[in-house]
């Protein structure tokens, strides 16, 4: 999977948003998932990961 490079100066902007849903990453085999709606199947997903657990 590839992994981009955080900065403290980075800033994300999306146009076009279908959705917002906040989960929680669980475990799946010797891996992690999110789980999300089948009305999302084949549709590109963004995955922002936060620090805290607010």
């Amino acid at each position: 999977m590839k992994r981009v490079p955080i900065t403290k100066k980075t800033k994300l902007s999306i146009e076009g948003i279908e959705g917002f849903i906040v989960r929680e990453v669980t475990p799946f085999g010797t891996s992690a998932k999110v789980s999300c709606p089948k009305e999302y199947l084949g549709k590109k997903a963004y995955l922002v990961i936060v620090g805290d657990k607010s």
